[in-house]
């Protein structure tokens, strides 16, 4: 379980950085969404797991 939250952890770092990433670069509004909604469901996922 410990692996499964650290995994998690991971993935909602990269997908931060790519979020943060896209908004700097001021990129194409769909990919910023996307982004935003990729980052959503990870912390959604931490949450409904209980860590």
């Amino acid at each position: 379980m410990k692996d499964a939250k650290e995994e998690l952890v991971r993935n909602i770092e990269r997908a931060r950085e790519r979020l943060d990433s896209s908004i700097e670069k001021k990129e194409d509004y769909e990919l910023i969404y996307q982004n935003s909604v990729d980052l959503d469901r990870l912390i959604e996922q931490y949450i409904a797991s209980g860590f």
